[in-house]
């Protein structure tokens, strides 16, 4: 088991990448192929970067990557990239601006994750919560025919949530990534096709 982490760690390493998480993102594109040159991305929970470094070099430099996390990072970024220390659940004028010059969105993808405390129910009702959160910026940032992409603690409660996306796209998936820790709880729901929101 230790040696299958460490495979996926020294590769980053080598890969310029600063976290293993990137193999998630490169299996889920892999499957699924939500990226295409020149999409507009939004990363949620975007430190340390990986996904914000795979992302841009997915959509090329026609594209834009908006990467935020309320943690800082010290990775270094292309110039499509704009990587901000900020909560992209509360619109701060700083946040605002740079979120609102490549609005709407072709793919939102979130890899965020609660601070665990070892409680594995309390631990999946706050990733519950940030997936709920994260669904509410559906709406106003992502456009028509859009995807989704989001990490979430497996749970009993995951169905209802994949549930209630399902009124809004077109196919949602569940995959669980190769790259994923063995004793993981994390999965990942790939929601593709957004139909927007009536009314």
């Amino acid at each position: 088991m230790k040696q299958y982490q460490d495979h996926y760690f020294k590769k980053a390493k080598k890969e310029n990448y600063p976290a293993r998480s990137v193999y998630k993102l490169k299996e889920i594109d892999n499957r699924f192929h939500i990226f295409e040159n020149g999409q507009r991305v939004l990363d949620l929970g975007a430190a340390p970067g990986s996904w914000t470094l795979f992302s841009a070099k997915k959509v090329g430099p026609e594209g834009y990557v908006l990467g935020v996390d309320i943690q800082t990072t010290e990775t270094e970024f292309p110039e499509n990239v704009t990587f901000l220390q900020a909560d992209v659940f509360e619109d701060s004028p700083e946040l605002m601006a740079a979120m609102e010059k490549h609005l709407p969105y072709d793919l939102i993808i979130s890899d965020m994750a609660p601070k665990t405390i070892g409680v594995r129910f309390a631990d999946q009702a706050n990733s519950l919560e940030l997936c709920e959160r994260a669904k509410e910026l559906i709406p106003r940032r992502l456009k028509v025919g859009g995807h989704f992409i989001v990490k979430i603690f497996d749970s009993s409660d995951v169905k209802g949530y994949t549930d209630s996306l399902r009124k809004m796209f077109g196919k949602v998936k569940n995959f669980k990534p190769k790259s994923s820790r063995e004793e993981s709880i994390e999965l990942f729901i790939v929601a593709l096709g957004f139909r927007g929101i009536e009314g």
